[in-house]
């Protein structure tokens, strides 16, 4: 018996990093108030402006329950020049994939969170389960979004039926954008489990219904994707997406400014909106679009003449790569609003991660450029 125990113990010391879950387990909480001993995951993976974020986990405004919830606070002020921010709560602190302290969650069908704004109409791009990489990956990468918070209490559900929970590092997830929250957010979320509920069945991947927007106005809840993927000498780029000069529809539109200065040495400089920021093919993240048969958005030059080479839809390779591409340029901009149009007529749409690109260069710009862009949006 001594020598089963002494087994055990060094067993334990080797192993101690992922907890399962029993299968009789019904919750599994990530935050139920301030120091809750059934507790688990941490907030410390904070992305994108995350000088931009205050959190305090110990709010006692009004929880949904208990004691306290937790107040997050988003400036948009976009203090690491990304316009986006996020928070993402790990299994064990600031853990990119590089320790194994995930959990076992297999029998686990869904994620509820209650949640509420300041004011409402606040924007969340999406809430995250999973989907951290590194050496010890998630087994699992589920998002939900975008969502737009009342100013009262209100519970939310990630289907998670049939997801393969038997890692999972990245607890929960939220991430937003300047654009939908050109004046920042102030938002409130509470009571946030797992649960064990048979009567979730498995969602298929569904083709979305058109219009898809790209964007449509800086705080519209319609906007997909984000302008992350900055490429070339992006240090030239200055981007604006709640631009109210002169929009084509709406209250506002979106500016873009290249300075033509070369500061990577590259010549050439340009953006694509994907899902989510930054995903260059390593997250599982496509939508199906295999209903549009077309791209279209307007533009303009602020002086006229602006030259860009190319707008694109799709072409982004890596392990979950977007099922085609098609492009339309070089494009010599008018001073007025013009639409243009990227045919998808015969294009498999069906997984799309770079929902949006354009790209110019300094030979045919070389005093730079300043342009607009609005309702770019898939028909």
């Amino acid at each position: 018996m001594k020598k089963l125990l002494a087994v055990l113990l060094v067993l334990g010391l080797v192993f101690p990093a992922v907890v399962l879950a029993q299968s009789s387990l019904k919750e599994f909480v990530v935050y139920t108030d301030k120091n809750a001993k059934d507790n688990h995951f941490i907030p410390s993976g904070w992305i994108g402006d995350y000088g931009d974020i205050k959190m305090e986990d110990q709010s006692a405004e009004n929880p949904r329950s208990g004691t306290t919830s937790i107040k997050f606070t988003y400036s948009a002020k976009k203090s690491q020049n990304q316009g986006w921010a996020g928070v993402y709560w790990q299994s064990s602190a600031n853990n990119w994939g590089n320790k194994k302290s995930g959990f076992d969650l297999s029998g686990m069908t869904k994620l509820t969170f209650w949640a509420r704004g300041a004011k409402g109409g606040e924007v969340i791009q999406k809430v995250m389960i999973g989907g951290i990489k590194g050496t010890y990956p998630d087994s699992a990468a589920i998002e939900m979004g975008p969502i737009e918070f009342t100013n009262s209490w209100k519970q939310y559900t990630v289907n998670l039926a049939g997801k393969d929970l038997t890692y999972v590092n990245g607890g929960f997830g939220w991430t937003t954008t300047a654009d939908l929250n050109p004046d920042g957010a102030i938002f409130y979320i509470d009571d946030i489990k797992f649960e064990a509920d048979p009567s979730v069945k498995p969602e298929s991947k569904k083709q979305e219904m058109m219009p898809f927007y790209v964007y449509s106005d800086r705080s519209s809840i319609k906007n997909h994707f984000i302008p992350s993927g900055w490429m070339g000498d992006y240090g030239d780029l200055k981007y604006e997406g709640s631009s109210k000069e002169d929009p084509y529809l709406g209250d506002s539109c979106i500016k873009i400014t290249y300075s033509g200065k070369k500061m990577q040495g590259a010549g050439w400089a340009g953006m694509i909106w994907q899902n989510p920021a930054n995903n260059w093919g390593n997250v599982d993240a496509g939508f199906d679009l295999s209903k549009a048969t077309s791209l279209t958005f307007w533009a303009k030059g602020a002086k006229g003449e602006e030259r860009i080479e190319e707008f694109k839809v799709g072409g982004i390779m890596g392990e979950f790569s977007d099922s085609d591409s098609a492009v339309i340029g070089p494009v010599i901009l008018n001073k007025d609003w013009t639409k243009y149009t990227i045919d998808l007529k015969g294009k498999d749409m069906s997984y799309l991660i770079g929902g949006f690109c354009w790209a110019t260069n300094v030979d045919n710009n070389p005093e730079g450029a300043v342009f607009y862009l609005d309702e770019i949006k898939y028909e």
